[in-house]
């Protein structure tokens, strides 16, 4: 059996830790790519429910709305994981058993800082597409990209 290593990406922030995971979680949406969506239509909202067992997802401009996964573990404000059940062709597969995880952590440096550290694993989840999602996920318009963006916007908000 192949193994897929995780994807790693670590972001310090200018923030204090709560506001760092306050824009994380509660305003996604701010910082999520709007050219990131699976469904056809345009991004109109892209949501994580802030509890365990809450979703996170999608919704278009049509209405329209595809679930990313679930919500594993939610402690704010120091830890969040995710299931991922995207698969390599960006479909949804509704099977747990093939969703890879996103855990992200949140490290009180101190001084008003925060660093925050994303890991994408268990690839290997997703069969004979694990290398395609590791790919997707780990090139520059993955998570490297996307977490850099949500830095800038923790630092810019109130």
């Amino acid at each position: 059996m192949m193994t897929v290593p995780a994807v790693v990406k670590t972001v310090t922030v200018n923030a204090p830790i709560e506001r760092a995971w306050r824009v994380f979680t509660e305003s996604f949406n701010t910082w999520w790519p709007q050219q990131h969506h699976i469904r056809q239509a345009d991004l109109a909202e892209a949501v994580l429910e802030a509890s365990e067992g809450g979703r996170w997802y999608e919704r278009s401009v049509d209405g329209g709305e595809c679930d990313w996964g679930r919500v594993l573990a939610f402690e704010p404000p120091h830890r969040l994981v995710l299931s991922w059940h995207i698969n390599g062709s960006f479909e949804y597969d509704a099977d747990p058993a093939h969703a890879s995880e996103v855990e992200v952590t949140f490290v009180d440096l101190g001084g008003g800082q925060t660093r925050v550290d994303l890991e994408h694993r268990a690839f290997d989840r997703h069969g004979a597409q694990a290398q395609r999602v590791h790919d997707g996920v780990g090139g520059p318009g993955g998570w490297p990209g996307i977490m850099d963006g949500y830095a800038k916007v923790a630092e810019a908000a109130d």
